[in-house]
């Protein structure tokens, strides 16, 4: 008989950790045959991945007929904070009927992670939890609070990146014996090929991707631009996403006029022929757990300019090795590293060093590793 694994990782808005989830429940169905895979559809939020999840022939569980939230607000924190608080109320005895009732082996837990973690501390369960850490945590107090209860009852908590590993560690939260380190599987090599054939009508431009927000440090990409084109206007930058930031964006843009370098095309769905066609790729954000995109650029063949940021980067992308790195949030040092970056971008060797370095991203990777685990 097949052991249920159930994955729970309600979202507000579409980020990277969604793939990962869908991912890691498909290389269980992809690889083994001793698992059977179950996306907990809280409310409604997996419905935009139903084509894909279907045909991965993913089991989905949904929780409510129709999606009373699909008007909460997420961005700002105040008012994200506020629909976090509606999410656990409406998501606490629902979740816990499912456990008491289904009896799954697993539980693995991605995002809104102290519902479920709350429900182990208070209640005995026969299903196993794993707490997967999903990008960089944050150990505010009320965290350190619920973490330091409910991991004495956890079964492992996994981390995307050794540098978080180490940090987790160093927090005295968990039992040693309980971490893991476990790669997100960011790359199902048969999709990409068939994402990469689409095509895409801009020409000789740099690009960029995530979310238009403080973390992903786009204002600051800009303002470098600004200075960039000084000596070469006709350098094109593409920025794609959407976000709470996208209003100050495009109010800088205009007021330096720099519309003709810098193009913000809004949310793309498959950023793969983007980055296939790109003369490279530039990530800015302030920190990243790990950087899917960097992940994404280097099966793309696409050389990469990145910040230092911690933990997921500077971990990935060593400086003239498999990439470019700059000091964070420091032009001047960007300014240096894009010249030589601009200069070398076709550096055969630097691309084929990336790709080694992301082998440990793909689904067959992932797979090996997290059977380890359950």
């Amino acid at each position: 008989m097949k052991k249920k694994v159930y994955y729970w990782s309600p979202f507000l808005s579409p980020i990277a950790t969604c793939k990962a989830v869908i991912n890691s429940a498909f290389s269980l169905e992809k690889f083994g045959n001793q698992h059977e895979s179950y996306i907990l559809n809280f409310f409604k939020e997996f419905n935009s991945f139903e084509n894909e999840i279907k045909k991965k022939k993913i089991n989905i569980i949904n929780f409510y007929k129709f999606n009373f939230f699909r008007n909460l607000p997420y961005q700002g924190k105040f008012r994200s904070r506020i629909s976090f608080i509606i999410l656990f109320i409406f998501g606490i005895f629902p979740l816990f009927k499912k456990l008491k009732n289904n009896k799954p082996e697993f539980l693995i837990i991605h995002l809104i992670s102290s519902l479920p973690l709350i429900l182990l501390i208070f209640f005995k369960f026969e299903t196993k939890f794993i707490l997967r850490i999903s990008g960089f945590p944050k150990l505010t107090f009320f965290r350190k609070i619920i973490w330091k209860k409910a991991l004495k009852k956890i079964h492992y908590v996994t981390c995307p990146t050794q540098n978080t590993l180490n940090y987790i560690k160093q927090s005295n939260l968990v039992d040693e014996s309980k971490l893991k380190l476990l790669h997100d599987p960011v790359i199902n090599l048969k999709e990409v090929t068939e994402k990469k054939k689409e095509e895409v009508s801009y020409e000789n431009y740099y690009f960029s991707a995530g979310r238009l927000t403080k973390q992903k440090n786009f204002l600051f990409l800009c303002k470098a631009i600004k200075e960039i084109i000084k000596n070469d206007s006709n350098k094109k930058f593409l920025i794609a996403g959407s976000g709470e930031e996208k209003k100050k964006i495009l109010k800088f843009i205009k007021d330096n006029k720099l519309e003709n370098n810098i193009l913000l095309i809004g949310y793309v769905d498959n950023i793969f022929p983007y980055l296939k066609k790109a003369k490279g790729f530039i990530l800015t954000s302030l920190w990243e757990d790990p950087g899917f995109v960097l992940i994404e650029a280097g099966i793309c063949r696409t050389p990469v300019l990145s910040s230092n940021a911690w933990p997921g980067p500077i971990e990935i992308i060593k400086n003239n090795y498999n990439g470019y790195i700059y000091k964070n949030n420091n032009i001047e040092d960007f300014l240096k590293s894009f010249i030589i970056f601009d200069d070398k971008n076709k550096n055969d060797q630097i691309i084929l060093n990336h790709l080694k370095t992301i082998k440990k991203f793909t689904l067959l990777s992932h797979y090996k590793n997290i059977i380890k685990i359950i």
